[in-house]
């Protein structure tokens, strides 16, 4: 720094020299700051930590927003086949509901047209040309337990009433004597040119079934399923044949079965087991189907105290009862309608008939009670009588039926059976 001096003492100069000194030592502090404020930090090996760090630093977030790219990415590409998985499920939801509707649209067609057909069918049976017919009709679905109201929805409970009385069956009142059957011991060892049961085709124009001839009648016995009533629900014959131990068996009495859908439960009439009265009243009358001490079908009304009196070790209720003491019961017209039917019979010599008829079926329709009559007297029946029917009709030999059961379910619960062991 230059300093102008125009004169003066020696310390007017020295205080001037300092004072310039002074000044130049501030004036250096100041670009000293200026200078380090402006030039940049030269960092040395023992710094490099801090370098690293200052780098990774810089580097951290460019790698988290790589990994988050391809976190995105990745999300995104899954919820692509996610919407597309749910795309395909969706069409294929669609697609299968279609179907379902499409079948079941053919399906209620097909019921509707089958419908309107069986309704053609019964209102030309019923209002057509042939009362033979009708009559016939009317007393085959009265019979049924679920048919029924093809003939009510058509015809008041009287007209129903007239037409059955046409076709009918007029039951004796006698019961059986027993001094008309000779079971001895020819009959009860069979003779050896016969054979201890056969079973024989019936065959005619109308129906077809199986005869079946037990020569020894102490084989022949009633099957019961168990306790009766309540929740109690019956057995098929072919459990009750197993429990029994028995070849051959067949269906028994009836049974409470509304709207046909019965469980077979709850008997109709009187059940004797082994001497012992099952189900039923001693005081009141049924028409009774049973087997003496003496091994001889006993057909005709009787109380419950009448029955256990007379020696009946076993018996049911059914109807109508066919043949007594050799006589056919009064058969007006064909006696009833075209069915599934059972029955039971015995000849003079002690030999116990079985018969079964399968019904409607297109090669079998069924029979009458006077088919019945007609085939039971042809093989020699004293006593006969008419068992349940329809859906129930089965007839089981060796392990398996062999006839053709009616019923779409198959084979149905009962209370009873008749069975050979």
């Amino acid at each position: 720094m230059e300093v102008d001096y125009k004169g003066g003492s020696d310390n007017d100069f020295n205080e001037a020299l300092e004072n310039v000194e002074l000044i130049e030592i501030i004036e250096n502090e100041e670009t000293k700051e200026i200078i380090e404020k402006e030039e940049p930090k030269v960092t040395f090996e023992n710094d490099q930590p801090e370098v690293i760090s200052e780098i990774e630093k810089t580097q951290e977030p460019q790698e988290h927003k790589e990994i988050d790219a391809i976190k995105e990415q990745n999300e995104l590409s899954l919820e692509t086949k996610e919407n597309s998985e749910k795309h395909g499920h969706k069409n294929i939801s669609q697609k299968f509901k279609k179907v379902i509707v499409r079948t079941l649209v053919s399906i209620i067609t097909v019921i509707v047209l089958l419908f309107f057909n069986l309704l053609g069918i019964v209102m030309i049976t019923n209002y057509g040309p042939s009362e033979t017919a009708r009559n016939l009709f009317v007393d085959s679905v009265m019979e049924s337990s679920a048919g029924k109201f093809m003939a009510t929805l058509f015809f008041s409970d009287e007209k129903i009433a007239e037409i059955r009385a046409i076709n009918s069956v007029v039951v004796s009142a006698e019961v059986t004597d027993p001094n008309l059957i000779a079971v001895n011991q020819i009959a009860s060892e069979s003779k050896t040119e016969d054979k201890p049961i056969e079973i024989i085709d019936i065959v005619a124009s109308t129906y077809k079934g199986k005869l079946v001839i037990v020569r020894d009648p102490s084989r022949v016995t009633v099957g019961v399923s168990g306790n009766y009533g309540g929740s109690n629900s019956g057995k098929t014959v072919k459990d009750m044949a197993l429990a029994y131990n028995a070849i051959i068996a067949i269906n028994g009495g009836g049974f409470e079965d509304a709207s046909g859908v019965g469980n077979g439960g709850t008997p109709i009439g009187i059940v004797i087991s082994e001497g012992k009265l099952k189900y039923g009243s001693l005081a009141t009358t049924y028409e009774v189907i049973g087997f003496d001490n003496e091994n001889k079908l006993v057909v005709g009304k009787m109380t419950g105290r009448q029955a256990l009196d007379r020696g009946i070790r076993d018996a049911l209720s059914f109807g109508p009862i066919l043949i007594v003491n050799g006589t056919s019961s009064v058969i007006n017209g064909s006696g009833s309608g075209v069915n599934p039917r059972t029955a039971i019979g015995q000849r003079a010599d002690g030999a116990m008939l079985l018969l079964v008829i399968d019904g409607r079926q297109t090669n079998s329709a069924g029979a009458t009670y006077a088919d019945l009559v007609e085939i039971m007297l042809e093989y020699g029946a004293v006593n006969a009588a008419n068992l349940d029917g329809g859906s129930s009709t089965v007839l089981y030999y060796n392990g398996d039926y062999i006839n053709k059961n009616s019923s779409i379910n198959g084979p149905r619960n009962m209370p009873t059976s008749i069975i050979v062991r």
